[in-house]
Order: C-alpha cells, then sequence, then structure tokens
C-alpha cells in the first residue's frame, strides 16, 4: 500500500466467510467447483495484509491419519479441492478493484500480482476474477460472495 494513504478507511478490512464460488466460463452455465457448500475465510488487515482460503467441504480424510503419508488419490483430491494463498494488498476504490500481490500460494503458479474486481454491499462483498486458466477446461472467471463475520 502506498504509505501517504490510510487503510482506516478501506471498506475490504475485516474477516468474510465465503457465500458462494462459482465458475463462469463463456456459453455455459456457471459451475461449482467445490460444491455449493464450499467454505472460505478472507482476511483483509488494516497494515495492508489478507489471506485467503477456499474449501470443498467434502475433502476426504487420509486414511493413515497423517498430512504427509496421504495416498495419490487422496493428496490430489484435497490439492484440487483447495485454494489458499496470502501476501499484501492494495485497494483502489475508484477503479473498483484489488491488486493480491501473493507472496505464497498453495499453487505456485499465482504468486505475484492478481487484480481482482469488487463491488461492496454493506455486509457483503462480491469479488470476480479476470479471465484465467482454471479447471482443466480453459479460461474462466472466478466468481465469489463474502460476507463480514
Amino acid at each position: 500500500m502506498k504509505e501517504e494513504s490510510s487503510t482506516k478507511d478501506i471498506p475490504l478490512i475485516g474477516v468474510w466467510k465465503l457465500i458462494s464460488f462459482e465458475v463462469r466460463r463463456e456459453g455455459e452455465e456457471p459451475s461449482f467447483p467445490f460444491g455449493r457448500d464450499a467454505k472460505g475465510l478472507l482476511i483483509y488487515t488494516d497494515v495492508g495484509r489478507f489471506s485467503a482460503q477456499l474449501m470443498r467441504s467434502n475433502r476426504p480424510k487420509f486414511v493413515s491419519g497423517d498430512q504427509l503419508k496421504g495416498t495419490i488419490e487422496e493428496i490430489n483430491e484435497c490439492f484440487k479441492g483447495c485454494i489458499s494463498y496470502f501476501g499484501r494488498y492494495e485497494y483502489d476504490a475508484n477503479g473498483g478493484f484489488v491488486l493480491h500481490h501473493i507472496e505464497s500460494s498453495l499453487f505456485p503458479n499465482w504468486e505475484g500480482t492478481q487484480k481482482r474486481f469488487v463491488e461492496i454491499s454493506d455486509k457483503r462483498i462480491s469479488v470476480t476474477t479476470p479471465p484465467l486458466v482454471w479447471g482443466g477446461k480453459g479460461v474462466a472467471i472466478g466468481a465469489l460472495v463474502w460476507e463480514r463475520i
């Protein structure tokens, strides 16, 4: 964040729970890759930091009970059912977007700067991605709704 700007007036600041996560592809109905009951948490702090996690609700538990001893299938299902990343952010109210400067991600290809378009209401924010390659079917737009908790 720019040092001269005040973060105290940024409406994104707070903790948000995921209400819905859908993927939109041209010519198709929206899909829910993590199910209609996906879980997630998005946190924006007043010092310019953020953290985002989204998960499929029904990810399988590992039979071994050891995170490092999962079967290929268990690891595959858990990885494909989770998005997690964190870093710094910059909010542009006039442009209607936030820049996520991703420092680390479960999917390393997302590390770097990514733009998210935001619409803010009293207790909810809608976040959409620009078109990006995701889900094994080419380009898609992610659309998420978050509610302040």
